[in-house]
């Protein structure tokens, strides 16, 4: 990837892996040039089980991109997930020596770097420390701090922890497969950069993300993220059950599922039958519509309450935390008939479905509207923002208020890059 235009997102998710590969246009808009896309055979609730495989569908998704936009990817960034992932609130506080020179990025870096040190459990590491808000001698509610006298920093933080095994078995089917990687993200995050508006991150917004292994949730109030969690239940779980009910292979039920499939029981009529072809020379199955709906429903119906309860753990009853712009459901399970109605009927929550094409430029040739591409384009916006904090850099004739700013925006990428380096140190060193 000699040019410094193009910018490369890899989804490994449990169903399928995704590669997409994006320019700026002249107006500065994204576009996609290139997808790529390979069944996930390696992958288990968004944790790699199988190096050989998991590295062979990487390959494949890859080599369809390059294929799809005559371009050559040699460096991507990665999402994760998955059900090692949890995060906590955690608060901290330094004690600035000159308490008469302004606060400025060293001592929030300090701070950061503080909570880094925090004892996680075996074989656990914290992969991203998000600032929530900020305190400077007593004075609350400061959202940034840079630039004010004070002489106790403190600060809350959103603070996600994953297995680091788990993360660098990623890394090294990456770096197998012939490729390095720019950085990592979380994927919940990077989902929510391709479908919320920066109006429903200040209102307040639950973005909810079904994929085929794990369903993730990812809270926005004022402008932050504020809560994170991962679900071990996506799609495939409702494919198993649909599978195991009507005793029928998994192909067939999966096909079921998104051609017939409702989580509204009540739309069917008991007489709407579908006739499944039989297993070798045995008669057709015939399965009611209805049957269907009533599997789907109640698997579904356990997802979505798993994930209110997460809603509420987050205290969106609060007036303070209320979350004003709902839910907003994206990732391919998000796409099953009448999900968005019986969310509302849980939740009582406004709810929309989360199209990534929203923030990107409308002449794109490939269709990337489907929400099961949320995390890819995600990514993508991700590593425009990493290539453009390290042309900030560059860039020295820039006069000091929009230096400030520039750190307000690299803030949260400079918290990633950390973890980032500690695995790629760890790559260069396992060769």
């Amino acid at each position: 990837m000699g040019t410094k235009n193009l910018f490369v997102g890899l989804d490994i998710g449990t169903t399928k892996i995704v590669a997409l590969i994006g320019s700026l246009n002249e107006y500065g808009k994204l576009k996609i040039i290139g997808i790529g896309k390979s069944k996930s055979l390696g992958v288990h609730r968004g944790v790699v089980n199988n190096i050989t495989q998991t590295i062979q569908s990487i390959q494949a998704a890859v080599n369809e991109a390059e294929l799809n936009s005559s371009e050559k990817i040699d460096k991507v960034i990665v999402g994760i997930a998955g059900q090692h992932i949890r995060s906590l609130q955690h608060s901290d506080y330094i004690t600035r020596i000159n308490s008469d020179t302004v606060i400025n990025t060293d001592d929030l870096d300090k701070l950061i770097n503080q909570v880094y040190k925090l004892v996680m459990l075996p074989g656990e590491e914290i992969i991203h420390v998000l600032p929530q808000d900020y305190k400077v001698d007593g004075q609350a509610e400061i959202k940034e701090p840079i630039g004010m006298f004070g002489g106790r920093l403190e600060a809350n933080f959103h603070v996600v922890v994953g297995q680091v095994s788990s993360i660098k078995n990623i890394a090294r089917c990456i770096k197998s497969a012939g490729i390095d990687f720019e950085g990592i993200t979380l994927e919940p995050i990077a989902s929510s950069d391709a479908v919320l508006s920066q109006e429903e991150k200040e209102a307040g917004v639950a973005l909810i993300d079904i994929g085929g292994g794990t369903t993730d949730l990812a809270i926005f109030k004022d402008g932050i993220i504020r809560h994170t969690s991962v679900i071990p239940f996506g799609g495939n779980i409702i494919t198993e059950d649909i599978k195991e009910g009507c005793s029928i292979i998994e192909k067939q039920a999966e096909l079921l599922k998104i051609k017939f499939g409702s989580a509204w029981p009540g739309e069917n009529k008991e007489n709407e039958i579908v006739s499944i072809p039989g297993l070798r020379g045995r008669d057709p199955k015939e399965i009611t519509l209805k049957n269907l709906s009533k599997i789907i429903h109640a698997r579904v119906v356990e997802i979505v309450e798993q994930v209110y309860i997460e809603i509420k753990n987050y205290g969106h009853e609060e007036q303070k935390k209320k979350l004003i712009a709902g839910i907003v459901l994206t990732g391919g399970g998000s796409q099953l008939k009448h999900l968005k109605q019986l969310v509302e009927y849980i939740t009582g929550m406004d709810t929309r479905l989360g199209h990534p094409s929203e923030h990107l430029a409308g002449n794109n040739s490939i269709d990337i509207s489907s929400p099961m591409y949320a995390t890819a384009v995600g990514l993508v916006m991700n590593s425009t923002k990493i290539n453009k904090k390290s042309n900030i850099k560059e860039d020295t004739d820039n006069n000091e208020l929009e230096e400030i700013d520039d750190t307000i925006q690299s803030e949260r990428l400079t918290i990633f890059e950390k973890f980032t380096e500690k695995i790629k140190t760890f790559l260069d060193n396992a060769e």
